[in-house]
């Protein structure tokens, strides 16, 4: 649902974009939160950082996977919920920005111009809105791992229609098409239901293995354990938890996440759908494409997701698919760790970094 330039007239995606930086600026404080790691988990926002960093990685090779969901229609996946239950909605949406900024500037993925509604649209509606639908479940179904991915499922399954209606309401205010925003809507939320539900699948199962290999390292999941409780003079207290070596490291999962990434990107996203996505889609059949313009970074070496001159499409893709990847973990990495560093304004002179 990358929105190019010219969708939307240039003072709403002003405003967008204004919208955009504020959620980026309280999402970068609410981050710092969310990469300290469980209390006394021994987790610290170091090791936490890379995590993150990866994946905004696997986000940007899995939307390097566009898959079809009706006649001459795909999708691929956005991203919001898998990030924000992984690693919190405050850096999913950081997450998402540092994809969607990467894919406008180097790839000629969404337009500049529209930097800011992608970002609102993409990143920070779906990462909320599929936060906030996964709390809920989790905190009515049972506790166990079944409920986290099912809890998981439906948040991605609603986040994803959530945004295409976001993005008609932007489209409300400020297409530069004259189109009945009734046909609009219903179009719209219409695929990116069926689009909705091939996320949701790749957002389970993805939840779902982590789960398997680090449940501490699910960020939506820290609280679902119920400490022991033991009676002492009839008062309940709560029984020490014993130390528990988990059986993966960090760095198992960050080289397992990596590799599966770099796999995505360089070689299954050859098989991907040619179809145009459900965005794509409507504007053509619905006529808010006619004033779209082409975008600022089109000549540059790896639009479109290809490298150079290389005219061989799989080498090309592949390249610059494994070329993204490398990019927005190291680009992600540097951020987060940024974010865990800088000293906190109100700490009075002389503390440490927090962290």
């Amino acid at each position: 649902m990358h929105v190019p330039d010219g969708f939307i007239d240039i003072p709403v995606s002003l405003a967008a974009g204004a919208v955009a930086a504020g959620a980026v600026a309280v999402a970068l404080r609410g981050a710092r939160e969310e990469l300290a790691g469980p209390p006394g988990s021994g987790t610290s926002g170091e090791r936490l950082a890379p995590l993150a960093g990866l994946v905004a990685a696997f986000v940007f090779a899995a939307q390097m996977l566009n898959f079809p969901v009706a006649a001459g229609t795909s999708g691929h996946l956005m991203g919001g919920a898998l990030a924000a239950i992984l690693v919190g909605p405050w850096t999913g949406i950081l997450c998402l920005s540092v994809v969607l900024l990467l894919q406008g500037v180097l790839f000629a993925d969404g337009g500049l111009t529209a930097l800011g509604v992608n970002i609102t649209v993409m990143g920070v509606v779906t990462a909320l809105s599929g936060y906030a639908v996964f709390r809920v479940l989790v905190k009515v179904l049972p506790r166990g791992r079944r409920a986290v991915t099912g809890s998981a499922f439906a948040a991605a399954l609603v986040s994803v229609p959530l945004a295409a209606l976001a993005f008609t309401l932007v489209y409300a205010v400020g297409g530069t098409t004259d189109v009945p925003l009734g046909k609009v809507a219903t179009a719209m939320v219409g695929v990116h239901v069926l689009i909705g539900t091939g996320e949701a699948v790749i957002t389970a199962l993805t939840v779902g293995a982590v789960l398997a290999v680090r449940p501490d390292l699910v960020y939506g999941a820290r609280d679902l354990a119920r400490p022991l409780k033991l009676r002492v003079g009839g008062e309940p207290v709560e029984a020490p938890q014993p130390r528990t070596t988990p059986r993966t490291s960090h760095r198992k999962v960050w080289l397992g996440g990596l590799a599966a990434s770099l796999v995505l990107a360089g070689f299954v996203s050859f098989y991907a759908s040619a179809e145009p996505d459900g965005l794509e889609k409507v504007a053509a059949d619905r006529g808010i494409d006619a004033k779209a313009r082409e975008h600022d970074t089109a000549g540059w070496p790896l639009a479109d997701y290809g490298v150079g001159d290389l005219t061989d499409a799989r080498i090309s893709g592949g390249l610059a698919g494994i070329i993204g990847v490398g990019v927005t973990a190291a680009a992600g990495t540097g951020v987060f760790l940024a974010v865990r560093r800088r000293r906190d304004p109100d700490a009075p002179r002389g503390q440490g970094k927090a962290g």
